[in-house]
């Protein structure tokens, strides 16, 4: 490969922006630089915290500007929107409605849900398959899913019967009027590797259309940052070791008017006879992947893209990801397993458009 490395000690890109003890849902934030002390006469900033997605999410922003309660209310309302079309844990949402379903006629839904599904369907054709939005039922064969079952590894019959209803290419999107259908009756759609960043993207342009242009969202890890902080410093993403018992943060990045998005496969885990399978299913074999990827950060635009593009990195494996995000000029990070130590790798884009730097060795 002909990227810059760097020895790592079991370290993965896992975001962590949140500052611990923080209860309220608004509270006026101090500079977090540690080198810089507070200014008396600096813009008043904010921190707006929350649930959804099954995980929580904070909002930072500055600006003149008076918070009261109905800017949290309409960001919740924003959040609700997005789980009542996409979450697969509420029976009720427009995916678990269209997942239930067997009909394979056009299933009419939000605008919002086709943008999503159309946009996995884009990176799946770029990865040939290593990308789709319906491998829900292979996730849930290995216990990975909203379905409760016994941890275990399936049997060769059972992965080969489940993929058979699973594939991008067993699904139909139209924008207008906005609708899915699925060409086998027992398809289903799981977006749950896409939805988190659309809804920083949604959290985000509500941000905008409010008037206000300094600030960092995050849900769950994917992140959103635009302008400065209060003290014109910039926001920085804290990028993580990664451990199954504690958190230490490794690098800061910043990331500009950007997104990033981190996919790992070290914390969601079962073993089975001495080998250890992660939760990255790969839909083009139905397995637990396999390989010496530990994470992928990516870096774009938008966080949907970011979100989506980091989960399809991590199931290729570290030279097929490696080689598709030069190709396609993705700046993405790569955490390795080499030899029992680890190795980042990233690509020359994410070498142009971040600045990371070492807080911990």
């Amino acid at each position: 490969m002909n990227q810059s490395s760097e020895r790592a000690s079991w370290m993965v890109a896992v975001l962590l922006v949140g500052v611990g003890g923080i209860t309220f849902w608004a509270v006026r934030e101090q500079p977090l630089d540690d080198h810089r002390l507070p200014n008396a006469n600096a813009t008043p900033s904010f921190v707006l915290n929350g649930e959804t997605m099954g995980t929580t999410y904070t909002v930072r922003f500055h600006g003149p500007i008076d918070v009261d309660a109905k800017l949290k209310r309409m960001i919740d309302a924003r959040l609700e929107l997005v789980n009542e079309q996409m979450s697969t844990y509420r029976p009720d949402s427009e995916i678990s409605r269209f997942n239930r379903s067997e009909s394979t006629d056009w299933f009419e839904c939000s605008t919002n849900l086709v943008r999503v599904v159309k946009a996995a369907q884009r990176i799946r054709e770029t990865t040939d398959g290593a990308f789709d939005a319906t491998v829900g039922p292979l996730v849930n064969l290995w216990s990975f899913g909203p379905d409760k079952r016994e941890r275990r590894v399936p049997s060769d019959d059972e992965v080969t019967q489940v993929k058979s209803f699973v594939g991008g290419q067993l699904l139909d999107v139209r924008l207008e009027p906005p609708g899915i259908r699925k060409q086998h009756p027992k398809l289903q759609l799981d977006l749950s590797a896409i939805a988190k960043g659309f809804g920083v993207d949604q959290v985000a342009e509500f941000l905008e259309a409010s008037g206000i242009e300094n600030y960092l969202v995050e849900i769950g890890g994917e992140v959103r940052t635009r302008g400065l902080k209060a003290d014109d410093s910039e926001w920085r993403i804290g990028i993580e070791r990664p451990s199954e018992s504690e958190r230490i943060t490794q690098l800061a990045a910043s990331i500009g008017d950007r997104s990033m998005a981190t996919s790992g496969n070290y914390r969601n885990f079962f073993r089975e006879d001495g080998t250890r399978y992660g939760h990255t299913i790969d839909p083009r074999t139905g397995r637990a992947v396999q390989h010496n990827l530990a994470s992928v950060s990516v870096v774009a635009d938008d966080c949907m893209t970011a979100d989506g593009w980091a989960t399809a990195l991590m199931v290729l494996g570290e030279q097929a990801a490696y080689d598709l995000a030069v190709r396609k000029q993705l700046a993405a990070l790569f955490i390795v397993a080499t030899d029992g130590d680890f190795t980042v790798q990233q690509t020359p884009e994410f070498t142009r458009l971040v600045h990371t730097v070492r807080l911990h060795e």
